[in-house]
């Protein structure tokens, strides 16, 4: 199969929820050397369009959760081959969640894995986290960067009360981590109401936040 055969290919598949289809030319593709951020990509439009079927009430509860297990399966199938091609000499801890009355976790998870490929530990906690309870473990982890996810309008103001409860905690180094927040449909207004500091809705995005801010506070006196 040429790039010109194969260009669609693996996005079609995964709306059609052909999980052997999707699972053997991930593998084709893999072993050809094609790039895994590419094949994460193609998948991540998948995805959408699946997403997209589901609200024309194309697609049922059912399908939308096939898609996810299915690229949960492909997943599995990038992590080794992104992390042996990824080295990266980055330090530094991300504490990691999908905010309260969020489940989606989708994009967390890609964000985990490049982070970890990069040489970042990550404590994931992983969906529908309380505000309290990110509290609890930032205050126990002491994590150099706290990442909150949602994808839901509806998250915002968990994530605003989130940042405030852990401005507002009266520990001071955990009042000055810096936040980062991360979703599909956030921009810089969202970001300003929440009070986070940084935001992103591409994964590797955030992933070159993280080392910018990694910089920083090596740098900082």
């Amino acid at each position: 199969m040429n790039d010109h055969e194969s260009d669609g290919a693996l996005i079609s598949r995964l709306v059609n929820l052909d999980e052997k289809g999707v699972l053997a030319l991930v593998s084709q593709q893999l072993r050809q050397g094609e790039d895994p951020l590419r094949i994460i990509e193609e998948c991540q439009e998948g995805m959408r369009q699946v997403g997209l079927r589901y609200e024309q009430r194309k697609y049922f509860l059912s399908g939308l959760m096939m898609a996810g297990e299915i690229f949960r399966e492909v997943m599995e199938l990038v992590e080794p081959v992104l992390v042996e091609r990824l080295s990266g000499n980055e330090s530094g801890h991300i504490l990691l969640g999908t905010v309260q009355g969020d489940i989606h976790d989708i994009g967390k998870n890609i964000f985990g894995i490049l982070l970890r490929c990069h040489g970042f530990t990550v404590t994931d906690l992983g969906v529908d986290v309380p505000p309290a309870y990110f509290l609890e473990q930032a205050r126990q982890l002491q994590p150099d960067i706290i990442g909150l996810s949602g994808l839901l309008t509806t998250s915002y103001d968990v994530m605003r009360e989130t940042v405030d409860l852990l401005r507002r905690s009266g520990d001071v180094l955990l009042a000055r981590k810096p936040i980062i927040i991360g979703g599909g449909i956030l921009n810089a207004q969202v970001c300003a109401y929440v009070g986070a500091d940084y935001w992103a809705i591409d994964a590797m995005v955030g992933v070159d936040l993280c080392k910018e801010i990694m910089t920083k506070l090596a740098l900082a006196p």
